[in-house]
């Protein structure tokens, strides 16, 4: 790998639904915890596709009606449409096998449209290795908990705040997993 290559790992939340409290959730207050109504009504979901940029702390997202290999691609050309992706030498592009982008389908689809991609699927069951899961981990405690969005475009505007924060603030995660080290 050469400084002129990219590393971006990605996948997808599916259904991600926006709820609208009965009444309002009420911040912790001294000696008091965070009160959070339990009735609720659904507004309707997302999948969040995201792509995170594991060398310079960027993230990409973007949210869709539904999953699956359109959508999915939407993420590739809204990444790879942008600098320094599209002059990389190659653009290593990590994700599960999810069926948006499993197997040999996916793995030619990806490198026939955007040549400079290289697929890289982690093991079947061990998508824990994605550093973009640890970025999903995060927006589920900062954004997503509790789960109060009087509309599904509340939910999606939250996200996006949230990208362009974390942007700000994020640093490359410190991965110490090797092969060398036990499980």
């Amino acid at each position: 790998m050469t400084d002129k290559d990219s590393v971006l790992c990605t996948d997808e939340r599916t259904r991600i639904q926006a709820q609208r409290r009965l009444h309002a959730t009420r911040p912790p207050a001294a000696g008091e915890a965070m009160r959070v109504e339990h009735e609720h009504h659904q507004m309707g979901a997302w999948t969040y596709f995201a792509a995170w940029d594991v060398r310079r702390a960027k993230i990409f997202g973007r949210c869709e009606r539904r999953g699956g290999v359109a959508p999915f691609q939407r993420l590739v050309e809204q990444v790879i449409d942008q600098k320094p992706y599209r002059s990389a030498e190659r653009v290593f592009w990590i994700m599960d096998n999810g069926s948006a982008h499993r197997g040999q389908r996916s793995d030619l689809r990806l490198p026939e449209r955007w040549p400079t991609i290289v697929p890289v699927h982690t093991p079947v069951h061990d998508s824990w290795l994605n550093q973009v899961e640890v970025y999903f981990s995060i927006v589920q405690r900062k954004v997503l908990t509790p789960n109060d969005f009087p509309a599904l475009a509340d939910l999606e505007r939250q996200l996006s705040a949230f990208e362009r924060h974390y942007e700000f603030v994020a640093k490359p995660f410190e991965w110490k997993f090797t092969r060398a080290e036990p499980i």
